[in-house]
């Protein structure tokens, strides 16, 4: 199972059309395609059009990469749902909403281990950032 983060705090999983890859996609016509964080975002041009839903998973906290492809699909004009998938930490959920996630998907351990409280003090994502606390 999962949970999935968003503004408002945990809320069980709403998509119901599935994620596969590129390949699996194809063969199955789901709607929502999961991308592996050394997808080359320069390589989804055009890729991603009729596609309701991206996932990009995050093999490790410390794999940033994910960040970029979300920033280069919002740059490349993707507007459907955008999620961030696997290790991603809470302290990372302001970035995650600021490159351009619509939401995080965790695994029900990492749940109990960052509970919702940790994720909702990040939650107002537009001000928490090193700048608005300057300007406070």
């Amino acid at each position: 199972m999962s949970v999935i983060v968003t503004d408002t705090g945990f809320a069980p999983e709403d998509w119901l059309h599935g994620f596969a890859t590129a390949d699996e996609r194809a063969a199955n016509d789901l709607r929502g395609l999961d991308l592996a964080s050394d997808t080359d975002p320069a390589s989804l041009t055009g890729q991603v059009d009729g596609i309701a839903a991206i996932r990009v998973n995050f093999p490790s906290f410390a794999d940033g990469r994910g960040f970029t492809i979300a920033r280069q699909l919002r740059l490349a004009g993707f507007t459907g749902r955008l999620r961030a998938h696997g290790h991603v930490i809470s302290d990372q959920y302001a970035m995650a909403r600021r490159a351009g996630f619509d939401e995080v998907e965790i695994s029900d351990d990492h749940a109990t281990r960052q509970p919702a409280a940790d994720w909702a003090f990040r939650a107002d994502w537009t001000a928490y950032d090193y700048q608005s606390r300057l300007r406070g």
